[in-house]
């Protein structure tokens, strides 16, 4: 039991830690300053760029299947009719999946 109380000591100590000084304190500030200054406001559209690039490429290879499978049906790959992700073909094809086993005779 000892050893668990010397264990969340020191745990503590280097939690606490960077608190122990004044110039460490002001570089704490000075970290979070440039934090909320340079790095927050670089994330959105660091994410939204990957968001969109992440979306293209896989309409690019929705585009590159429908191309090479030689059909003339669309709305089998993509159908544009049915909300949200839902008409991508592979949610299409598992849903189909689901109801056929969920619905069995």
């Amino acid at each position: 039991m000892a050893a668990i109380g010397t264990c969340v000591e020191i745990a503590h100590k280097l939690i606490t830690f960077p608190q122990g000084k004044t110039q460490t304190f002001c570089n704490v500030i000075k970290l979070g300053t440039f934090c909320r200054t340079v790095v927050w406001p670089c994330l959105p559209p660091l994410m939204m760029y990957q968001y969109i690039r992440a979306k293209d490429e896989d309409c690019y290879m929705t585009e590159v299947l429908y191309y090479k499978s030689g059909s003339k049906d669309s709305k089998a790959f993509y159908d544009t009719s049915r909300i949200g992700i839902s008409g991508h073909w592979r949610i299409q094809q598992d849903m189909e999946t689901i109801r056929a086993a969920a619905n069995q005779e």
